[in-house]
């Protein structure tokens, strides 16, 4: 029988690559009044995921590594947000926004998911 190599998720890669796909989206971004706001909303959001994930990786005590998750799982969710002001500021950015909003979704159920089992304990 052929076993298959357990390959562990990395959630600091993956909320890492989100940052820098969001980076590389607001490059494309048309710069104007409005959407210059949104364009920096949008990566704070987006590029904080990470960067909490990373503080709540490296933790001293649950409280604290629980708080940043859940400050993960509010800049995914805020993320989602933006994505949908571009939209409706640049509707030509909806596939890609779409794609990443999906990313910011499935983020922020993984980040419910670890608090809920908290919870559940």
């Amino acid at each position: 029988m052929s076993q298959v190599p357990n390959k562990k998720y990395d959630l600091i890669e993956r909320t890492s690559k989100f940052g820098e796909d969001i980076i590389m989206f607001a490059k494309t971004i048309p710069e104007n009044n409005v959407t210059r706001s949104l364009i920096n909303q949008l990566v704070r959001a987006g590029t904080s995921v990470g960067a909490n994930y990373c503080e709540a990786d490296d933790a001293s005590t649950k409280k604290d590594f629980f708080y940043k998750i859940g400050t993960c799982r509010k800049e995914a969710k805020e993320s989602r947000h933006w994505l949908q002001m571009v939209i409706t500021a640049v509707p030509s950015l909806k596939a890609k926004a779409s794609s990443l909003s999906n990313e910011a979704r499935e983020l922020n159920l993984i980040f419910s998911t670890i608090i809920n089992k908290r919870r559940d304990k």
